[in-house]
């Protein structure tokens, strides 16, 4: 009984912590993506803002 429960927790320790390596590349890439689209839209604010002054 001992070995069946050093196995279980062995098995769920390595099916959560591949789990938590998807939701960090998840999050990483929606970093990335924020990062993307606020410079984007900092780029688009001056650009317009330079353009009216003309």
């Amino acid at each position: 009984m001992k070995k069946f429960t050093l196995l279980s927790l062995t098995m769920i320790a390595l099916i959560t912590l591949t789990g938590c390596d998807a939701i960090g590349t998840i999050f990483e890439a929606g970093m990335w993506w924020g990062i993307i689209l606020v410079v984007g839209v900092v780029g688009l604010i001056l650009w317009l803002l330079t353009r009216g002054k003309k």
